[in-house]
């Protein structure tokens, strides 16, 4: 069986400086349409959760777009949905019963590459119904996306970024998002051709796919990871990179800011420490970590 990871593994070094970017809500401003179009309505259908949908609404748009958890893989994003609706006192009241996820947790929990792929094959070794529902619902997400999400530029000043960018540091695409759409929105737009590989979900966690890529000889300093969502932080922290902030809302802003002032800092051994810690002060105060009806 050949290894998802090989293109990161084998991945060649011409630069001194290599950058993990992110993709969905970072380069390109599809994190609403594809949560409020394609993800969430087929959770909805997917696990029967009619009776209560507004508040299943609200619960995946906090858990995927407002929050803390803003960004992180669609499993994890779906349990913890899941999780949020059923402590909800206006589906308690209701006496509806959410889905029961055991077997979901288990496989998150044990498998690192949360994609497609690796569930269809537990699913084919199990038979678990609760897997194979996670797959459909899965299957379904990305039928939708193809359908639907089509014609979404990149952030004014991506492009420009992508370019100087290229001329003095390897780039590649470190996203939960499954490769074939990655590649598909990366094609589409012309701005494949600045990154050396697009790494999705099949590949593994962001954090695995930065440490792939920096084992190939870069040093700790000269790797940045970025990305508009805390787990792309974290990401960075846990391969030993720096990281760079896409501002959940402000994203013009803070691509222009990268353009202008952050790269050259970066290139320059200046953007570690105080200016770094600024900046990621500042994403902090951007998402909260409790929902508006807890408060």
């Amino acid at each position: 069986m050949s290894d998802p990871a090989r293109a990161l593994k084998e991945l060649k070094k011409e630069k001194d400086f290599l950058v993990g970017i992110d993709s969905d809500g970072c380069v390109f401003d599809t994190m609403e349409i594809k949560h409020k179009e394609c993800f969430i309505p087929n959770i909805i259908n997917s696990f029967n959760l009619q009776a209560v949908s507004k508040y299943a609404r609200e619960a995946a748009e906090f858990v995927n777009l407002y929050s803390k958890t803003r960004g992180i893989n669609r499993f994890p994003a779906l349990v913890e949905a899941l999780d949020w609706l059923a402590d909800r006192d206006e589906v308690k009241k209701r006496n509806f019963q959410i889905p029961e996820i055991d077997s979901l947790r288990e496989w998150i929990k044990n498998e690192t590459k949360l994609g497609n792929p690796a569930l269809e094959s537990i699913v084919a070794k199990t038979n678990d119904p609760v897997l194979a529902k996670s797959l459909k619902w899965s299957l379904a997400v990305n039928d939708t996306v193809t359908d639907l999400v089509r014609g979404v530029p990149p952030f004014p000043y991506v492009r420009e970024s992508l370019k100087k960018m290229g001329e003095q540091a390897d780039l590649i695409v470190v996203s939960a998002t499954p490769n074939e759409a990655l590649e598909r929105e990366w094609e589409e737009h012309n701005i494949a051709q600045f990154v050396k590989v697009i790494a999705g979900q099949e590949m593994g966690s962001k954090a695995e796919c930065l440490e792939f890529a920096t084992a190939r000889g870069y040093i700790n300093d000269h790797v940045l990871m970025i990305g508009d969502a805390p787990g792309d932080h974290k990401a960075a922290q846990t391969a030993g990179a720096l990281f760079y902030p896409i501002n959940p809302g402000n994203e013009d802003v803070s691509w222009q800011r990268f353009y202008e002032e952050a790269f050259d800092k970066f290139i320059s051994l200046e953007y570690a420490g105080a200016y770094q810690e600024k900046l990621v002060a500042e994403f902090e105060r951007y998402l909260p970590a409790t929902p508006p009806w807890k408060k």
